[in-house]
C-alpha cells in the first residue's frame, strides 16, 4: 500500500517538474477574462503552472524590449505586439484575439444614461482614465474626450492611472467619481451593480488586441498549446462574456 502511494505521489512530482511554467504578459483589461479562461485551460490541462503578470501594454513592451522573461504577450493594441516583432523580439506573427470597447462607469452615479458630455458637469471633481502614454484604454479615451469636444475642458479634473485595472479601482474606492475603464472590467461582478454607459466606437481608433509568442516562448510546447486555446470556442465563450469581439463573430 505504502508502496502504491509513493509511486504515485512519485508520478504526481515528476508530471509537475516535466510541465514548464508559462509566463504571460497581458494587459490589464483581461484581468478576470483571462483569469477564467486560463481556469478552463487547466480543467483540460491539469499539469499546467502559468503565472500572469497584468500591467499596461506599452509598460510590458518596454519591459520585454529590455529582457522580461515572459512567454506570451497579450496586449491591448496589436500595435505594440507589432513593434516587438519589428524588433525581433516576437517568435510569432502578431495575431488579434479579440476587440475591446470603452465604458463610463461610477460607483456613485448610475452612468447608464450619461455621455462623455457630462464629465463637464460640476459633480465629476475627478475623472479617473489609464495613462495615455502607454496604456491603450487611456489613449482610447482622450481620443474619444477630444472627439466629443470635451478634453479640454476636463483637463484639471483627470487623474491618471498605471493602467486600467487602477483607474477602475480608483472609482471604485472613491477615489475618482467617475472613470473611463473597459467594458470587460464592468463585467465582473464587483462592478455589475452599478450601470455603465458604452463610448461611441466610432469616437476613436478600435482597440484592436493582439498577442504573440516571444523568442523565449516560442520552443516550449505549453506555452504553443495555450495560444492555440485562445481560439477555441471556449476561451472564445469566456471573452464574450466580458464584452470582448472576438476574431469568429468579427
Amino acid at each position: 500500500m505504502r508502496a502504491s502511494l509513493l509511486a504515485l505521489l512519485l508520478l504526481c512530482f515528476s508530471s509537475l517538474l516535466s510541465a514548464e511554467r508559462i509566463t504571460i504578459a497581458a494587459a490589464s483589461d483581461l484581468r478576470f477574462a483571462l483569469d477564467e479562461v486560463i481556469v478552463e485551460y487547466k480543467r483540460l490541462h491539469t499539469e499546467a503552472q502559468i503565472e500572469v503578470i497584468y500591467g499596461s501594454s506599452g509598460k510590458m513592451t518596454t519591459q520585454i524590449i529590455h529582457g522580461a522573461p515572459y512567454d506570451l504577450f497579450f496586449s491591448a493594441d496589436i500595435a505594440f505586439t507589432q513593434r516587438l516583432k519589428a524588433a525581433g523580439l516576437a517568435a510569432s506573427e502578431p495575431e488579434v484575439y479579440a476587440l475591446g470597447r470603452i465604458v463610463l462607469w461610477s460607483a456613485s452615479t448610475d452612468a447608464s444614461r450619461l455621455t462623455l458630455a457630462d464629465l463637464t458637469n460640476q459633480k465629476f471633481k475627478r475623472i479617473a482614465i489609464a495613462q495615455p502614454t502607454h496604456a491603450p484604454y487611456g489613449m482610447r479615451a482622450k481620443e474619444a474626450m477630444l472627439a466629443a469636444g470635451v478634453w479640454q475642458q476636463v483637463q484639471s479634473k483627470l487623474v491618471f492611472a498605471e493602467n486600467i485595472a487602477q483607474a477602475a479601482q480608483m472609482a471604485q474606492s472613491g477615489a475618482a467619481d467617475i472613470a473611463v475603464i473597459a467594458l470587460s472590467l464592468v463585467k465582473f461582478p464587483d462592478f455589475k451593480s452599478q450601470g455603465y454607459s458604452l463610448i461611441p466606437a466610432e469616437l476613436h481608433k478600435p482597440l484592436t488586441q493582439g498577442y504573440v509568442v516571444t523568442q523565449r516562448g516560442k520552443d516550449k510546447k505549453e506555452v504553443l498549446d495555450f495560444a492555440r486555446f485562445m481560439a477555441t470556442d471556449s476561451a472564445h465563450l469566456i471573452m464574450k462574456k466580458y464584452g470582448f469581439t472576438v476574431p469568429d463573430s468579427q
